[in-house]
């Protein structure tokens, strides 16, 4: 009697975390409107779901051949990379390199000299130094795209601060500092964002890829859309009329249209992060938030007694320490294997010594419970994309870490976008590889393809 007293009790707590399909529903409606006011021009200067046309046109169709470099660019270490493409094959050479932290908050002369320093070696021990080589350039940071191979950095992000970068055009930087050098002949043909990247990188393989999303530590999506439903392009109107969309969508819910899905622990959430009132959708559903969430609300039950005897508040009540990747190592936990990685992460990694099995099944259920509604959240939205594309057939690259490594993620979201589409429309989710090398060098291939049919050279 007392267990369904307590049953009921934590059910009262962690109930709103459930998301009817009206809700979903209304989700959705609200998401496609958001889409609407960003490819509209007179609505986009104040649209939340900001809609950046990539001057991305075409996919792969598999008749790409050469050698392509790509450049990998949104952390401490970059990655350059020489993708060699013949058809349907793929051959990928790599090399991370590492940007010391007084060239990432010296001078932008100083950053892309080291840059170009590190191309020309990556070129040299490839025997490519006096060869014209066409690259694609995956910069992870915010930017204002104004053609494929132009881009300027609104603001640096991840401990970067180089100056005279930021308003700049970095592809017209990069060029410069090869430029300087002299000893090698790189013309960067694109840059992209990791999003674009997944999707190409899927695409050569897939030639019904048409959305692309990234849900790792943040999240957002990308998907081909119609010339004729985006009122800022400003570039060619000839075929192909599309032109791929970085929706830029973790935004969605800025506005507060998503408040009526919003619980007081999401709101905490958001006032305790680094950008209060900024990418709430994505603060709902990202990896680097599922684990805050998920403490918040065990944080209550051990408040209320309901958790470890009423020990443990200390540990659990500790801000940031209860990690996402906790979530998915808990939801991999079978009961009749003793709970073991549960009580793992509990008893070793938090250090709360008053762990019982009832304890460990619900301390479960509430991270299903928030990994669930991020997965359903996010089928929701790429459910609203797959019914604004209107395809029959379409196949979703997906990428990033949360989509990897959690248990259940792939299944919940494939389950709650099938009852969420357009009748009749198939989809398939697919794990996209490397899509912020490989991808970059595709885009630069289909670019150098799309010259040539054009007689461009």
């Amino acid at each position: 009697m007392v267990d369904q007293s307590r049953d009921a009790r934590i059910e009262s707590i962690v109930e709103e975390l459930k998301l009817s399909d009206d809700k979903l529903r209304t989700v959705m409606e609200k998401m496609l409107s958001e889409m609407n006011k960003g490819l509209c021009k007179a609505t986009n200067p104040t649209a939340t779901v900001k809609m950046y046309p990539t001057y991305v046109r075409a996919i792969p169709d598999g008749t790409e051949k050469g050698s392509y470099l790509a450049l990998d660019l949104g952390g401490t270490n970059f990655r350059v990379l020489l993708i060699k493409l013949n058809g349907p094959e793929v051959g990928i050479e790599s090399k991370i390199f590492l940007i010391p932290s007084a060239v990432m908050t010296g001078t932008g002369v100083q950053l892309f000299d080291h840059i170009a320093e590190c191309i020309a070696k990556f070129l040299s021990e490839h025997g490519l130094s006096d060869k014209n080589v066409h690259l694609g350039f995956t910069f992870s940071f915010p930017c204002k795209q104004e053609g494929l191979a132009k881009a300027r950095l609104t603001t640096w992000t991840k401990g970067f601060s180089a100056s005279g970068v930021e308003g700049e055009d970095i592809v017209q930087l990069l060029q410069e500092a090869c430029a300087r050098r002299g000893d090698m002949d790189v013309e960067c043909v694109a840059v992209i964002n990791d999003t674009v990247g997944a999707l190409m990188s899927c695409a050569h393989s897939e030639r019904n890829c048409q959305v692309g999303l990234i849900l790792g530590t943040g999240s957002n999506a990308c998907y081909m859309e119609r010339l004729s439903e985006v009122e800022l392009w400003d570039g060619d109107m000839n075929e192909p009329k599309q032109v791929i969309i970085n929706m830029e969508w973790g935004a969605f819910g800025d506005n507060n249209c998503l408040d009526f899905v919003r619980t007081d622990y999401d709101r905490k959430v958001d006032e305790q992060s680094i950008n209060p009132s900024n990418q709430i959708y994505e603060k709902m559903m990202s990896g680097m938030y599922l684990g805050e969430i998920a403490r918040y609300y065990l944080e209550r039950l051990v408040r209320d007694g309901l958790l470890f005897d009423g020990h443990g508040l200390k540990e659990i009540s500790t801000p940031n320490l209860f990690y996402t990747k906790y979530v998915s190592e808990i939801e991999s936990d079978q009961p009749r294997d003793d709970f073991k990685a549960t009580k793992n992460v509990l008893l070793t990694d938090l250090g709360i010594d008053h762990v019982t099995m009832e304890d460990c099944k619900y301390v479960q259920y509430v991270c299903s419970l928030v990994s669930s509604r991020a997965a359903y959240l996010s089928a929701a939205g790429i459910a609203t994309i797959l019914n604004k594309v209107n395809k029959p057939n379409v196949t979703v690259a997906v990428d990033g870490s949360l989509y990897r490594f959690h248990p259940t993620f792939k299944d919940l979201m494939e389950k709650k976008i099938s009852q969420l589409v357009k009748p009749g429309l198939k989809f398939k989710l697919m794990l996209s590889e490397d899509g912020s090398g490989k991808g970059a060098a595709l885009v630069a291939a289909v670019a150098c393809r799309i010259r040539g049919e054009k007689g461009i050279e």
